[in-house]
């Protein structure tokens, strides 16, 4: 994999000025993360490929499990380009060795099957990108060229970049593509019970985790698409996007008022960064 180009400074796959840094470095992200995971559970193959090769599904394993994956995200955002190389790799790896089975067909299947990582990475960025927008924190045109970045996302979990949606009209398509093939599973069901009940064992994790993981994924289960949320058999009334939009601007106001939470220190240094490209701009405002 060839990503990036030379650089005074090694800042990854993005950087200071990439819209992917300042969507990534804000708090109400969270929700889009949980979305993410609500809209890539619809897959049958990728649901029951992770039900069956994760530790996510085991209480005494799941929240190691989970700091590893928020981990991997963050490499690839904001490490260096050697650091999202050997995150990649890793990941590559890993997927390769897994297999998954179909108990309806029988059939094996590849965990890193391309038609899988494409609908797990279109989930991720459909939902980041949808909550962005309804946040307030990107216009259409930052929406269209974050969409466009996350091509380079793709790459490092082997994707070809010449399949991957480079706008929000791509991205919009191929969703209305996948849809007759979505559906929810028991194992999908299991997942979602799983995020608002977390079952992480005490000691585990912080005690406020159980209560912050429900209420996140709560929040995001409104903010998935009308069909999507009829598939979990949720209203999917336009007065429910209406008031998780609300909800959004409301959680980003807020957040921008609370000093900077504790973070890694690539994130440190992104935020740092970021404010700085955005005085040199002449932009106001705080990330």
């Amino acid at each position: 994999m060839t990503v990036g180009t030379e650089r005074t400074a090694d800042h990854g796959l993005f950087g200071p000025e990439s819209v992917t840094w300042r969507v990534h470095l804000e708090p109400v992200m969270w929700v889009a993360g949980m979305r993410a995971l609500l809209l890539q559970s619809l897959h049958p193959w990728v649901m029951r490929g992770t039900y069956q090769n994760s530790a996510l599904f085991d209480p005494a394993k799941a929240w190691p499990r989970f700091q590893r994956t928020v981990e991997f995200v963050g490499t690839r955002t904001f490490g260096s380009l050697a650091e999202v190389e050997v995150a990649g790799a890793r990941v590559r790896r890993l997927h390769h060795m897994l297999r998954g089975v179909d108990p309806e067909s029988g059939r094996r299947f590849p965990i890193d099957a391309p038609e899988g990582l494409l609908w797990v990475h279109c989930g991720e960025i459909d939902s980041y990108v949808d909550v962005a927008r309804r946040a307030g924190i990107v216009d259409a045109a930052e929406a269209d060229a974050y969409v466009a970045e996350s091509v380079r996302a793709a790459e490092v979990v082997g994707l070809d970049p010449a399949v991957v949606p480079a706008s929000r009209a791509e991205l919009a398509a191929y969703l209305a593509r996948m849809r007759p093939r979505l559906r929810v599973t028991d194992e999908a069901r299991i997942a979602v019970g799983g995020l608002l009940a977390p079952p992480v064992p005490p000691g585990e994790a912080p005690a406020w985790t159980r209560a912050a993981i429900s209420a996140t994924a709560t929040a995001a289960l409104a903010t998935l698409p009308r069909w999507a949320r009829r598939m979990y058999g949720l209203p999917g009334l336009p007065t429910t996007d209406l008031a998780a939009s609300a909800l959004l601007v409301g959680l980003r106001r807020a957040t921008d008022l609370l000093p900077d939470p504790p973070a890694p220190p690539e994130v440190r240094e992104a935020r740092r960064l970021v404010r700085e490209a955005r005085a040199a701009r002449g932009v106001r405002g705080a990330v």
